[in-house]
């Protein structure tokens, strides 16, 4: 390890050292006292204010919530489960565990009844928190069989009723919470997170108050971001990336959060809250350009359409260089200022990205030509690289250093290396202590000299930037024993406006073949603009001027492939994949395998 490295890390292990989220949340409710901390739009009628609640309040729900669970029989280090959208009871309700000296785990809301059932008996919660009757049907097998669990909110109907008996639970009692915070360890548990995973049972990872501590204030650091934020939270409180960005790193820096329930009204929340930073999936990020390209492309005006491309092109040419390598000049330089003050300015005040000063990506690759079409904005996206195993980021671009098409260089104080088939391998605090109760997969994750073993393939340029290739299990090797990366295929495939998602298949097979989804929002929008008539999805999918945009998207990629890697024929189904379907996971990752049992037929007529 570098002396480098070893500075860093000893200068961020004094600053959490000792210190748990119970020390976070009173030091900031102390000095962001009536700061806003958490907004959401839940319980008020359509159009009207979002609902606020300051730092303050914040800690005393939580003090009041975690009061509530000691009284319903919460012992430390019990499970409290939750599964509920984004919105300012979630957040509290984690905290509230926390400083009950309990575990909380936000439960994906897609999961199934056999795996929540599963989960459940696993995990063995002392309470389950839930929000409506949907997630209800979804824990009932498990309320059923699991013995541990002692009581059921709701949140419409108990919270109130959890919140006022453990403020005169407070009162009765008011040394059982400090006593609880005083005998907390950094290295207990602050959640365990069930990753979704794309097959089998999901398997709990344990985080541990020191681990999101480190990780939040490296995070941080790496992103440029040393002052309270504007932001807002759609992921599910259950993906890392989310509980770091909405969670974590608020309780420490004081930043004001933006809950929608909705993950699909995102657009909309953007135009209401103009947040200063911004994390994206790689998903919404290719919305944003789909969206935009498609209402330029419908300008019937030349000069316009003129005028937009040689703004971007400017913005380009500025984001490149501060890119590691570029150089940047007065010509530049001014070039994009006019660019920007001319019509880029007004298309990211369309968009509620003016005030944005960081924007950030992760959870699986960023198709370079998305990142540059966002560049053509003046907006750098800096995508990062990490897994719930790791505790999010352990490596990020940021303003410090960047190059598009990249992950960036090792966050402060972590060991990032290549090994054997250039697997990427990650040690350092943030690194989970293992896998709740299964010690063998743990042994499989991190070796005896501590690296977890991430199961991507990466490259690492001379500069120290890493990119991310594909998962290891996912690569692709042809019949003729050709190693290809299905996630360059498919970026190439989804740079088509009309396309939603697309899978490449090819793993033991004589070529390559896709399997494409029409993009639900955009492809009707085309379709209008071209005068189609449609009355549905998958009547739009038969469309000849459809299937002709479909064969052309491939066309296109295959025209930028090498020939092992082209699309050799493909199907565009008439079903659309989203989070709430089989295919995806939630945080819009392919599920391979359910891809592959699903459309089994599908890929016998591709072979055929």
């Amino acid at each position: 390890m570098s002396n480098d490295v070893l500075s860093e890390r000893a200068r961020i292990e004094a600053a959490v050292a000792g210190r748990t989220l119970v020390d976070a949340l009173a030091e900031t409710a102390t000095s962001f006292a009536d700061r806003p901390a958490y907004s959401d739009k839940h319980e008020v009628p359509e159009g009207e204010a979002w609902r606020t609640i300051t730092w303050a309040q914040t800690r005393e729900l939580a003090l009041d919530v975690a009061a509530g669970l000691v009284d319903a029989g919460v012992q430390p280090g019990d499970t409290v489960a939750i599964m509920a959208t984004n919105r300012i009871e979630h957040f509290v309700a984690d905290m509230g565990a926390v400083h009950a000296a309990a575990t909380p785990m936000s439960i994906y809301n897609t999961l199934s009844p056999e795996q929540v059932a599963y989960v459940a008996s696993h995990a063995r919660p002392t309470v389950v928190i839930l929000e409506n009757d949907d997630h209800r049907t979804r824990w009932a097998k498990a309320i059923a069989e699991t013995d541990s669990i002692r009581k059921v909110v709701m949140l419409g109907q108990d919270w109130d009723d959890l919140v006022a008996v453990g403020r005169a639970y407070r009162a009765a009692h008011d040394d059982e919470l400090d006593a609880r915070a005083a005998a907390l360890e950094p290295d207990a548990p602050a959640t365990i997170l069930y990753t979704s995973g794309t097959t089998g049972n999901p398997k709990g990872v344990v985080l541990t108050h020191h681990n999101v501590m480190y990780e939040a204030l490296s995070t941080l650091e790496a992103a440029g971001l040393h002052e309270a934020q504007t932001a807002i939270s759609y992921l599910p409180l259950a993906h890392i990336a989310e509980r770091v960005l909405g969670l974590y790193g608020p309780q420490i820096q004081g930043s004001h959060m933006h809950a929608i329930g909705d993950p699909s009204g995102l657009l909309a929340a953007l135009g209401e809250v103009h947040p200063t930073s911004f994390f994206g999936v790689p998903r919404v990020w290719e919305k944003i350009k789909t969206g935009l390209s498609a209402k330029l492309a419908a300008d019937p005006d030349p000069a316009n359409v003129k005028m937009v491309q040689d703004a971007m092109a400017a913005a380009q040419a500025w984001v490149a260089a501060q890119e590691v390598g570029g150089t940047m000049t007065p010509e530049i330089e001014d070039a994009y200022r006019k660019a920007d003050e001319q019509i880029l300015g007004f298309l990211k005040l369309l968009l509620g990205l003016d005030q944005v000063t960081w924007a950030g990506s992760a959870a699986a690759p960023m198709p370079i030509e998305v990142a540059r079409f966002m560049a053509g904005l003046g907006l750098k996206v800096y995508d990062v690289y990490g897994m719930t195993e790791t505790c999010g980021a352990v490596t990020a671009n940021g303003p410090g250093g960047f190059k598009l098409g990249t992950v960036g260089r090792a966050t402060p104080g972590m060991e990032v290396r290549l090994g054997e088939d250039n697997e990427v391998l990650v040690r350092g605090p943030v690194i989970t202590p293992g896998y709740h109760l299964q010690d063998e997969a743990t042994r499989s994750l991190i070796d005896e000299d501590g690296w977890v073993h991430t199961g991507d393939i990466g490259t690492l340029d001379d500069h120290g930037f890493f990119s991310i290739v594909d998962r290891k299990k996912e690569l692709i090797i042809t019949s003729a024993g050709k190693n290809i990366a299905p996630s360059n295929i498919e970026g190439y495939l989804k740079e088509s406006p009309i396309v939603g998602h697309a899978m490449a298949i090819g793993d033991g097979r004589p070529y390559v073949v896709a399997i494409l989804t029409l993009d639900g929002e955009i492809a009707p929008i085309v379709a209008q603009q071209m005068g189609i008539e449609f009355t549905d999805l998958a009547d739009l999918a038969e469309k000849p001027e459809i299937r002709a945009m479909a064969q052309k998207a491939v066309d296109e990629a295959n025209a930028r492939l090498s020939r092992p890697e082209q699309v050799k024929s493909f199907e565009l189904l008439p079903v659309e994949w989203t989070a709430e379907s089989e295919e995806l996971t939630p945080t819009l990752k392919l599920k391979r395998r359910v891809v592959n049992t699903k459309y089994a037929d599908v890929l016998d007529r591709l072979y055929g």
